[in-house]
C-alpha cells in the first residue's frame, strides 16, 4: 500500500469515526438506545449508505466506544452520568449560576463607576466652584452659588463636604 494511499485511509477512517460519534451521541440524547445499540446502529447506518464497509464500521466503532468508555469509566462515570450532565435542571443551573456570575460582576463595575461619579460631584469646602446647588453630604443643606466663589462650610452643620447639582 503506497504512502498516499495509506493517508487517505487513515483520514476516511478519522472522518468515519466523528460521523458515528456524532450519530452514537444522537441516538444516546434521544434516550431510545445504550451505547452499545446506538454505536451498532450509527455503524449499520453509514456501511448501508455505501461510503463504508461493514467492517470498517465496526473496526471504528469498537474504537468509538473504547474512547467513550476510557472516558466515563476513568472518571468513575457511567451512563447515569451522562444522563446527570445533561440533565434541563441541571443545565437551567448551570446557567442561573452564569448569569448571576455575570449580574454581579456587572454590579461590581456598576458600583464602582457611581463612586467614581459621586466622587466627581464631590465638592470640599476652600475649592472654587462655579454656580450651582451645593448640597451638604452630611445634613443635605443646600447652597445656592450665584456667582463662582470659595465654597464655605455649610451653615447649618458645619460639615464641609458637598455635592453638586445643576
Amino acid at each position: 500500500m503506497t504512502e498516499s494511499h495509506q493517508k487517505k485511509n487513515e483520514q476516511e477512517d478519522v472522518s468515519l469515526y466523528e460521523k458515528i460519534i456524532s450519530r452514537t451521541e444522537e441516538l444516546l440524547v434521544s434516550g431510545r438506545k445504550n451505547l452499545d445499540e446506538a454505536l451498532k446502529k450509527a455503524g449499520d447506518e453509514l456501511s448501508s449508505a455505501g461510503n463504508f464497509t461493514r467492517e470498517r464500521a465496526e473496526k471504528v466503532s469498537a474504537f468509538v466506544k473504547r474512547d467513550i468508555q476510557h472516558t466515563f469509566d476513568g472518571a468513575g462515570k457511567g451512563k447515569d452520568s451522562v444522563k446527570q450532565a445533561v440533565d434541563p435542571k441541571r443545565v437551567a443551573a448551570g446557567a442561573q449560576s452564569i448569569f448571576s456570575r455575570i449580574l454581579s460582576n456587572a454590579a461590581e463595575t456598576l458600583t464602582d463607576w457611581a463612586k467614581k461619579t459621586e466622587q466627581q460631584l464631590e465638592y470640599k469646602t476652600g475649592e472654587i466652584t462655579s454656580p450651582g446647588t451645593l448640597t451638604c453630604k452630611e445634613c443635605g443643606e443646600e447652597i445656592q452659588m450665584k456667582k463662582t466663589a470659595k465654597i464655605p462650610p455649610c451653615p447649618k452643620c458645619h460639615h464641609t463636604v458637598y455635592r453638586k447639582s445643576y
